[in-house]
Order: structure tokens, then sequence, then C-alpha cells
């Protein structure tokens, strides 16, 4: 009998094992399946929501939420098994030098499959959850099937996307052609007195379009100009100092060393002394603050010679605290006629087609959407965009617009606006519905750099993978149809035309913020908005001081984002709680960016999914050792500078050059593919570099005494961005030996040890998708292989002191967008742009070139410039000959020349003025404030 029980406990432990390996063996699918049953999980949510906004019932939207926060925890749930089975799958044998190797190994097996099987018990736990859950909602709130149309988008092809017709202005400005004759008549004529003028208006009409158009055109007449988003909330502190960086930007000075910690009476006489006795204008944008013309009043000074003050506000308060003005105007912004909402919805919604005009057939149902859009343009393009893309024929656009009609009807908290721009988001992938509100973590009007926010999308999980594009390059793709959609503004270009930062609208930020508080996609923490303790945040933006959040930080367990946008100083002892706290989570994203924080604890490297984390404009001097253990991070950021351009390394700046102490440790991170810093230095690396063999962009390194990291540098085939400083003559061959190895390179950026050593620069590869190159030291001779790099867009020489620069060979190059010539760079005293040459250049920069004496410009040549640069050239006493042929030149600024030269351009008699009369933007600063910046540039260091 005995023996019948073992036997039979036998056969039962052996089945229980067998199972169990088979749950190990089949994992991998499990976890595949799981990771696709997760998508169509989270679009059944997405359809939930939309019943809860649908609802009227006070109390039923209450109990349907409760179910929601059911469902959005299953999906969480769903995400951590998958997080952690990833990182159970890549995980490093731990090193222990005290144990044999075999033996290590061992036990790390029987580790690791332990852990397996305990993630297969989860899989099959949250496949039950997610299944019980689904069906107790659909028993209770019965959700409709999607049709085969609603998915549509889920699968477009990235090929067939046309963005041009974004960046059209032209179509920003349908309908306001009366209001900018109105509103430039009054800024650039009338009364002498200083006065203020306000366009007032409700969200979605277009003011901040309106201004901005207005501004382009008239900051010109005035003698200085700046452009402040105001937004809420604001310190008038931050507001004085912003408007005393702009107004120093637009001088070409630099702003006072103390402007970071100056109070509020040092800023305000900073301002008053570079606006007195002078004729200025200012647009403050986007103003809720009713007593805002009380902060900022007694800053902007009244010269009485026809200074204008432009704001923007949707408070009428605004405007009536603003009538303490002794001079002022209001401007009240009225909605689209139907006939130009029409013009503007048929530009958005056919692009090219019908040179964007409305087809008959089309007329009458257009007419009753933009009704239903109440005639605001934001509303208007964002409901052409969605037409651009699913409704092809009148009778697709007829039932769009009954289903509009319908949408509109269903819940009367929402706004119409906010509803409008809600079709918007529901029309999107499951993907780009997250790459949306992750712009809800960032504050009202803030703008984004863009590879911020596409690292941070990648290390969220975002991004899916297409074949044959990088992770980056699909995220960009995602950003792009996200602007062509109008969901996304541009904040900015570069000269070739790649968006370099963006922002949301505030109406958009307004509709993105309900939907994350309904969808616990994350929680932004302020003086007006508490963390309350909850399991289900998933992200955590901080945008007030540390005390009292710990507490409730720790309650949120399945919090996997924390970004900071605090001036607060985050001490020592919150910072190695909040790191103990999140020991316990599953943290993807750490950014720090901007706020003060010094010190970095020991406890970092207990963050093990970590994959992106920031230090960038922290005051850190050093990272700790257990940086190490972060395997799985992607993305490093410690840059240290404020708004100081890296490509301008020959400008000293005690914060631009700032090393961060990096350990060696740090070339153990195998999924590391940015390193980004000022000056990270190769000492600790020289030798264990190259081991970070996924790296893609790395800047800026600091090359070792002995060179020897550049032999590490040239395992780094990856790299798509290289910068790196202090080349020795010696190294030269060694690293152009290693950029050969380097055939993805985009970015190159070399700087020499010391100015007065020629090197020579010999480069086989094609280097064939190379796009910017900076080459900063004195060159033996111009690489003679720069001319066949047939992508490059922008290249910059600094005191390469070259006596012959090929102009004929670089003008034939086809794809020259910058050119930029700067500190002794070229010592000949003649340049000759000749004819046909550069014919798409668009940027001209011509710097502290001290034997250039004459400028020569063929008709036929620079036919696409429409910036030129000419700065500190003294034996400069002419304009260009042949200026006058550069029909596009937009922005010509001759800063720090001789007073010879502003003789010869006076409008008043100057001999040469004629010739670039026809530039817009013209702007000329005597060589007399150069000297004087030079000496109090040198005191400062």
């Amino acid at each position: 009998m005995t023996e019948t029980v073992v036997s039979f406990a036998s056969q039962h432990l052996l089945s229980k094992f067998l199972d169990a390996v088979k749950m190990v063996r089949d994992l991998p699918k499990e976890v595949a399946e799981v990771t696709d049953e997760l998508e169509s999980f989270q679009d059944f949510i997405h359809d939930a929501n939309k019943v809860a906004e649908a609802e009227e019932d006070n109390n039923k939207r209450d109990r349907i939420r409760k179910r929601l926060t059911r469902l959005t925890e299953a999906a969480f749930r769903m995400e951590d098994v998958i997080d952690d089975y990833v990182l159970c799958d890549n995980k490093q044998p731990e090193e222990d030098p005290r144990c044999a190797d075999l033996l290590c190994e061992a036990v790390q097996i029987i580790k690791t499959q332990i852990l397996r099987l305990q993630i297969a018990y989860q899989i099959q736990d949250v496949k039950s959850v997610v299944r019980g859950e689904k069906d107790a909602f659909q028993k209770h709130f019965p959700i409709e099937p999607r049709s085969d149309g609603s998915r549509e988008n889920e699968n477009f092809t990235w090929h067939k996307l046309r963005v041009d017709p974004l960046f059209k202005q032209d179509e920003e400005v349908v309908g306001l052609e009366g209001p900018i004759q109105t509103l430039k008549k009054g800024l650039t004529e009338g009364r002498e007195e200083r006065t203020v003028i306000s366009i007032v208006g409700m969200a979605g009409l277009g003011k901040t379009t309106l201004s901005k158009q207005v501004f382009d055109r008239v900051h010109k007449h005035f003698e200085c100009h700046a452009l402040i988003t105001v937004s809420r909330p604001y310190t008038v502190e931050r507001l004085l100092r912003d408007l005393t960086k702009e107004l120093c930007e637009e001088r070409n000075e630099q702003p006072p060393q103390d402007v970071e910690t100056m109070n509020q009476m040092s800023l305000i006489k900073e301002v008053r002394k570079r606006l007195c006795n002078k004729r200025y204008v200012v647009l403050f944008d986007d103003v809720w603050n009713e007593k805002f013309w009380d902060d900022i009043e007694l800053a902007l000074i009244d010269n009485k010679n026809g200074s204008r003050i432009l704001i923007t506000t949707r408070d009428e308060r605004v405007v009536e605290f603003c009538k303490k003005a002794l001079s002022f105007e209001v401007h009240k912004l009225q909605p689209l006629s139907k006939e130009k909402s029409l013009e503007l919805l048929c530009r958005r919604a056919f692009g090219y087609d019908f040179d964007g005009r409305c087809p008959e057939d089309y007329e009458e149902v257009g007419l009753d959407i933009v009704r239903k859009c109440e005639c605001l343009p934001l509303a208007i393009v964002a409901i052409g965009s969605l037409l651009y893309r699913k409704c092809k024929s009148s009778s697709e656009w007829h039932l769009f617009s009954q289903n509009l009609s319908s949408e509109l009807q269903g819940n009367s908290e929402l706004h119409s606006v906010t509803k409008i721009l809600s079709l918007s988001y529901d029309a999107l992938p499951q993907n780009l519905r997250s790459c949306l509100l992750y712009f809800g973590m960032y504050p009202e009007d803030y703008e984004v750099k863009c590879d911020r926010l596409i690292w941070q999308w990648i290390a969220e999980g975002f991004v899916k993978h297409e074949s044959r594009k990088n992770l980056e390059e699909v995220a960009q793709q995602y950003l792009m149809e996200l602007i062509s959609r109008s969901l996304v503004l541009v904040s900015s270009f570069s000269t070739d035309g790649k968006v370099k930062a963006c922002r949301v609208h505030d109406s958009m930020h307004e509709m993105i913020r309900l939907k994350i508080k309904n969808t616990e996609f994350c929680e932004y923490i302020d003086e007006h908005n508490h963390l309350e303790p909850s399991g289900t945040i998933r992200r955590l933006a901080i945008a007030t001081s540390s005390n009292g959040l710990i507490g409730s930080i720790e309650e949120s367990q399945h919090v996997r984002s924390i970004l900071f946008f605090t001036n607060k100083v985050l001490s020592e002892d919150f910072t190695i709680r909040l790191l103990a706290i999140a020991k316990y989570m599953r943290l993807k994203v750490l950014d720090f960016e901007f706020a003060p924080l010094y010190n970095v604890p020991e406890s970092l490297g207990s963050l093990i999914n970590l994959k992106y984390l920031s230090f960038r404009d922290t005051y850190i001097r050093s990272l700790p050792k257990s940086i190490c253990k972060l395997q799985n991070l992607e993305t490093l950021d410690v840059r240290a500078n404020r708004e100081i351009a890296m490509q301008n390394l020959e400008i000293l700046d005690v914060r631009a050059n700032r090393e961060i102490e990096v350990p060696k440790e740090i070339t153990k991170l195998r999924k590391l593919r940015c390193f980004l810093g000022n000056r990270i230095s190769s000492i600790a690396l020289k030798d264990s570099l190259g081991s970070i063999t996924s790296l893609e962009k790395m800047h800026v390194l600091e090359i070792d005494p002995d060179g020897e990291v550049i032999r590490e540098i040239g395992k780094l085939k990856q790299l798509r961005d290289l910068r790196v400083v202090s080349l020795r003559g010696d190294d030269a061959d060694t690293l152009c030996s290693s950029i050969n190895e380097m055939p993805l390179l985009e970015r190159l950026h070399i700087s020499t040890k010391y100015g007065t050593e020629a090197i020579d620069l010999q480069i086989r590869s094609s280097l064939s998708k190379l796009r910017k190159l900076h080459l900063y030291g004195n060159l033996k001779e111009f690489p003679i292989w720069i001319p066949r790099l047939q992508n490059l867009v922008k290249l910059s020489l600094v005191q390469s002191r070259l006596t012959n620069i090929p102009l004929i060979s670089l003008g034939n190059m086809p794809n020259v967008l910058i050119l930029s010539l700067s500190l002794n760079s070229y010592e000949g005293e003649t340049l000759h742009f000749q004819k046909g040459g550069f014919q798409k250049l668009k940027e001209l920069e011509l710097q502290r070139l001290h034997q250039l004496s004459s400028i020569f410009i063929d008709s036929g040549t620079l036919q696409s410039l429409e910036k030129l640069l000419i700065i500190n050239i003294p034996k400069l006493k002419t304009v260009p000959s042949g200026i006058q042929h550069l029909k596009k030149l937009r922005l010509l600024h001759m800063l720090y020349m001789p007073s010879e030269f502003k003789q010869r351009i006076d409008p008043n008699g100057g001999k040469e003025h004629w010739m670039i009369k026809h530039v817009p933007d013209v702007r000329f600063v005597p060589l007399l404030l150069a000297e004087g910046f030079a000496k109090m540039f040198s005191l400062r260091l």
C-alpha cells in the first residue's frame, strides 16, 4: 500500500515537472500571443472609454469608469508581464569571482528557468483576468463591434503620406487678410505713446496664427523686438528673464551672467535698459492671468516713439486690466465666414487636388461640416485633415457629416472644439494615440525637442519595428503623421526642413489632459493638481516641489515613467527615497532635465528596467559606478549647457565645457544607443569604449592624451552621429581609419586640440549618408573628399586657415543648404561665387575672416539664398558685389562691421544701399560693440 502511494506521488510530481517544462518551452509563443492580444485589448479599452464619454447619466458613467479602471489595471498587468519576460530573456549572468565559472553558470540557468516558470504562471493568470474583465464589461455595458473601416488607419502606408501642404503658410491665413492689415496699420502707424493692442477671442479662432503673421511682417519696422509665449501658470521672474534673453538674442548679445539668479527688480532694470530710447514691439502670446499687465507694465518703458505691445488672450478680464495702459486698442477676433471656412476646409481636405478649391458636388456638405465646426479654424483644420485620409468621394463626406452630428450630440460636458479634436484622436491607431497622449506629460505650450520626445516614445515601447528602418526613423514617421493630421504643431525647423521642436495647441492640450485623466495614462502634478494615492497611475509628470510626494508615489505601483519640471532643488534625501521606491517599479523613463539636482545616489543601479535617463542641464558632476547595472539603458543624456549652441565650440562657456565624470563601468551597457554630453572624458573609457557596439550617437567625446580611444571608436560601426574634440595631429590618420569603418555616419564633428597645429584628414570612405560636417582646426589642405559627399546638407569650417577653398567644386554639390566659414577658416582676400554654383544653398555665414576684403557674386549663383550673415570682417568695407542678384534673400545681417561699411549702405545717401533695398530684414551692428563685448567677455572668464 505504501509503495502504491509513493508511486502515485512520484507520478504526480513527474507530471507537474513535465507540465512546468512545457510551460517554459512554450513561453516565447505565449508572450507573442499576449503581445498581440494586448493591442486589441487596448482598442477595447479605448472603445469602452468612448462609451463612458457618451453616457449622460452621471451614476451610470461612474459605474463605467470603475469598470474601466479594472480594465486598465489588467492591461497594465499584461504590459508588465511582457516586460518581465524581455528582462529575463536578456539578463546577463552576474559576475562573481568567488565561484567557478561553470558553477555560476549552472546556478544562473536554474535561476533563469525558475523566473521563466513564474512568468509563465503569471501569463496564465493575467489572460484569465483579462477575459473575465472584458466579458464583465460587455455584459453590463455592451460595445458595438468595430466596422472594418474604423481600423483603416492602423495600417497606413508611410510612402503615401504627403506632408508638403502642412508647411504652406497661405493655408494658415485663410480669412485673416483683413485683420492682418488692420493690426499691421495699428502697430506701425498712429500715436506716439506706448500702445497695448489686445487680440481676444475663444479657443481655436487663430489668435496665435494672426499675431505671429502680423509680428513677422512688422518687427523690421522697430529697433528691437521680442516674442514671448506666456501660458499658465507663470512667474514674473521667469517672464522677465525670458524677455531679457530674447532682447539679448535679437541683438546678438550675451545675456547677463547672473540672469538666472536675478530678482524681479533687477530683471525689470535689465529689460528697461535694453528698451530705453528704442522703438520696440513685443508680442505676449496666450495670456491667462488677468493681472498680467500689472506684472509687466513697469518693465515696458514708454519712450514716446511709437512702441507697441501685442497681447493675445481668450479672457476678456485680461483685456479689462490692460485698459489701465493710457493707450490701448482691442481687436476682437471673430469666427471665419462660411465661405472662408469652406475654403480652409477644402485646402486641408484636398491638398493639391482641385488647387484647394471646393468642387461643386462637395459644397453643400462642406458648408454643413463647417457649420458643425462653428467656423473655428482649429476645428476645421482638424476635420479637414481627417477627411484627407478617410473620405475620397462626396457620398463619404455626407456619411461623415451625419456621423459628426451624432458625435457632437453625445456629450454635453465636452466643448464642441474638444469633441471635434477627440474625433481626430479616436481615428488614430493605438500606438499613435499613445504618442499623442505623451504631450500631456509636458506643461501647456511647452516646446518639446523632437529628439527628446522620440527617444522617450521608443523607451516607452510605442514605436514598432519596421524592416530596413531603425526605431528612430519609424518614430520620426510617427511624429510627421501627427503633424500631418494637424494634431501636433511645428515650433521650429532646421534649415534643411527637418522638424526640430514641436508642441500642441492649448485646446489640443486640454483634450489630451481630459483623455489622460480618464485613462490613467499619466498624472500631471503641480500646485493646482495633487497626486492622489492610486495603484493605476502609469506615468508621473512632477512640476512642483518634492515635499509630500514620496508617500503618494509609494502607492503608485504601476508607474513606469517620471518626468520632472520643477525649479525647486531636489534634495539628496528625496532622490535616495525616490530611487528606493522606484526599485520596485518597472521604471523605463526617468527625466530630470533642467531640475536642480546635484547628486546621483549609488542606488541608481537598482532601476534595471530603465531605458531613458536624462540629467541634462542639472548640476551633477559625476555618475555612480552602479550605472553598469542598467543593462536595458538605451539613452543617457548628461549634457550640461543651457541654450549654448554646440556647433560653435570656439565660444567658451563654463557650463558648455563642464565635464561629467563618467565611470569605466558605463562600457558594460551593451544596449546603449545614445550617449550625449558636452564633454565626455575618455580617460576612463579609452580601452573599452568599443564594447558598446550598439552606440548610434555619441557626443561630445574628448580624446585622451595618448589617443588610445580613437582605435576603440573604430569598433562602433553603428554610429550615426560622432563628435570628438581635442584631436592631435599625430592621431588624425588613426581617426580617419576609424571613420572609414562607419558606413552609417550622418553627422561628423571634429575639433583639434591646438589651433596652431595643422592636421591632414584623409578619409577614404564614401560616407554616403553624411549630412552634416563640422571641422574645427588648422587644416594642411582642403580635404578633397568633401566635394564627393553627395548628401551633405551643412558644411562648417572653423579656424581652418586655408588660403584656397574650391568654391567651384563646393558649388556643384547637389544638396548643400548651409555653408559656414568662420574664425579664419579662410585666409584669402577674395571670395568669388561663380555663375551656376550653389543652386540650393539657403544660408551663408561668413564670420571673423580677418584677411577677406572683397566678395563677388555672379548673376546665376546662390539663387536660393535666403539668409546671409556677415560678421566681424574688418577689411570688408563694401557689400558683396552682385548681391542685388539674390532675389530670394530675406535676411541680411552685417554685425560688428567697420563704419565705412555702414556709410555705404546707409538709406540716406549710401552709394550701395540700392543693392540691398530688396531685402526685407536688414540689420547692422557697428564694430565698436563687438570690441566692447570682447572686453566684457574676457572679464567674465
